[in-house]
Parts: structure tokens; C-alpha cells; sequence
């Protein structure tokens, strides 16, 4: 960890690991406020790697689309001759994978609360023309009061004046199928991302399932969006109808950011349920 971060914070417990680094909870010097501290060492990673790319391409996206209430804030970035230091808003609460895990299936109500503030946060970014790429539960996280943020933008691309992004980035059951199929694509592969979130919060399972990453990634490319009646039985044909919508393959049919926002499941709910879902 570099001198520099050391002399504004007090380092404290480890609380996450990475390949090349570790997350550390730590505290400003000054104002006493908790914040976490990724230190990544420059030296496991080789200069011209992909990795590298991303660890500076992550510090620089968040510094564009901060501050926004459902984005993990960025407070300071410190580099030294070995040390890349990123200090981050604390997220100490159980990220959405882990609520998955521990709930299985969530209520309309829980599935809405968790989708508007992220559909928020999508949709800032792709209104600065920055495409997440990486959109899954675990990038989902929420802070000390239960407030959702959406993390890691180390996968993230800047596009400007409708120019198309190209490679193979994602997570197998969250990626769009254009990614997959080596073919030019743009920032609605995040709503593919969020939609496959909407139907693994309401069914418990992911729409596309294959035993290994290979049969996985050859159902996302069929795209064959089923909604099984025994589990789906219970779940609005508007909820359904979003998920249609956010879920498909021909890309300009498919929703952006403000047509999920805009959509009767989002709009037509009460307003009081809009909140960060229940621990």
C-alpha cells in the first residue's frame, strides 16, 4: 500500500481479496468517516495485460459518473512506483448475490426496490455514454443505511456518438447474446444484464442454464425466454411483460434505461415501495 493513502487514512481490517489486490476498511485521518481501500499491486500485473487496462480504466469511469446516489462514490486514487490505491464508499451490507442466495425468490415489491435505484444508475451512465458491461448480483451492493449502489466498472467502455463497443466481457448467465456472437454491440447489453437480474430475483432461477459455461453460453445465444407456469404462476403479466422487454435479442427492440424507468411495472407501483430491498 502506498505511503500516501497510509498517511490520510488508518488502515484497518482486511475485507475482501482479489487476484492482484486486497480491500482493506479504513478510516479518513481527518473527518474520521469509514471508507474501503482497494491497494493493487502494480508488480502482479504485466504491462501490457488486459488487467491493467481495467484496474486504471475502473478508477477513471468512476471519477466520471460520481457522484450519483446508487453508484459506489470514489473518494481518492493514490499511485505510487508499486501501489495503485482506489479509496471507495464503504458497502459493508450483504450484496444482492448474497440476498439471493439466503432469500431464493423476492416479492414483486423487494424485485421493484431493487430495480429502480439501479435502473437509475444505469441509466446515468449510458446518459454519459458509459457502458457498465458487467451488470450481475455481485456488482450490486448496498451501504450501512441499505442503500443500493452499483459497483466495479473495471469492464466499463466509454462510447461517444453511437459507436458500437466489441469483446467478450461479462459474466456467463448475466451477458448479452451479441456480446457472445463476437459481434459489435452498445450499452443496451447492460439492460440484457438487468433483465436477467429482474427474472432470477422473481423466479430463482436464471432464464438461460446450461451445466458448464460452454452450455450456458449457448443457451444465451438461442435466447429462448421461457416463463415456466409453476414457477412463474404468481408474478404479474407486467413484470413479465418488463422482462420480455429488457430480455431481447433483437437489440433494437429491445428497451434503454428510460424505457425500463418509464415501464407500467415501474410506474404504476407505489411509490413507498421504491426503497433499498430488505436486508
Amino acid at each position: 500500500m502506498s505511503s500516501a493513502v497510509q498517511q490520510s487514512y488508518r488502515i484497518c481490517e482486511q475485507i475482501g481479496k482479489g487476484r492482484f489486490g486486497v480491500v482493506y476498511k479504513c478510516y479518513s485521518s481527518e473527518t474520521g468517516e469509514e471508507f474501503a481501500v482497494k491497494s493493487i499491486n502494480k508488480i502482479l500485473i504485466s504491462d501490457d495485460s488486459i488487467d491493467r487496462q481495467c484496474l486504471y480504466n475502473e478508477a477513471k469511469i468512476m471519477q466520471l459518473v460520481s457522484p450519483h446516489p446508487h453508484i459506489v462514490r470514489i473518494a481518492h486514487v493514490y499511485e505510487d512506483d508499486v501501489y495503485l490505491d482506489i479509496v471507495l464508499e464503504l458497502c459493508c451490507s450483504s450484496d444482492l448475490f448474497q440476498r439471493l442466495e439466503s432469500r431464493g425468490v423476492f416479492t414483486e415489491s423487494d424485485a421493484l426496490a431493487v430495480m429502480v435505484p439501479l435502473m437509475e444508475a444505469i441509466a446515468h451512465c449510458h446518459k454519459l455514454s458509459i457502458a457498465h458491461r458487467d451488470i450481475k448480483p455481485d456488482n450490486i451492493l448496498f451501504n450501512d443505511r441499505n442503500v443500493l449502489k452499483l459497483a466495479d466498472f473495471g469492464s466499463a467502455h466509454c462510447f461517444h456518438n453511437g459507436e458500437l463497443m466489441n469483446g467478450v466481457v461479462g459474466t456467463p448467465f448475466y451477458v448479452a447474446p451479441e456480446v457472445l456472437a463476437g459481434k459489435k454491440y452498445d450499452e443496451k447489453v447492460d439492460i440484457w444484464s438487468a433483465g436477467v437480474i429482474l427474472y432470477v430475483m422473481l423466479a430463482g432461477v436464471p432464464p438461460f442454464y446450461g451445466e458448464s459455461t460452454a452450455e450456458i453460453f449457448d443457451a444465451v445465444i438461442r435466447g429462448n425466454l421461457r416463463f415456466p407456469s409453476r414457477i412463474f404462476q404468481a408474478v404479474s403479466p407486467a413484470a413479465k411483460g418488463l422482462i420480455r422487454g429488457m430480455i431481447c435479442k433483437d437489440v433494437s427492440r429491445r428497451f434503454s434505461a428510460q424505457q425500463v424507468l418509464r415501464h407500467p411495472w415501474i410506474t404504476n407501483n407505489d411509490e413507498t415501495k421504491k426503497v433499498a430491498v430488505l436486508a
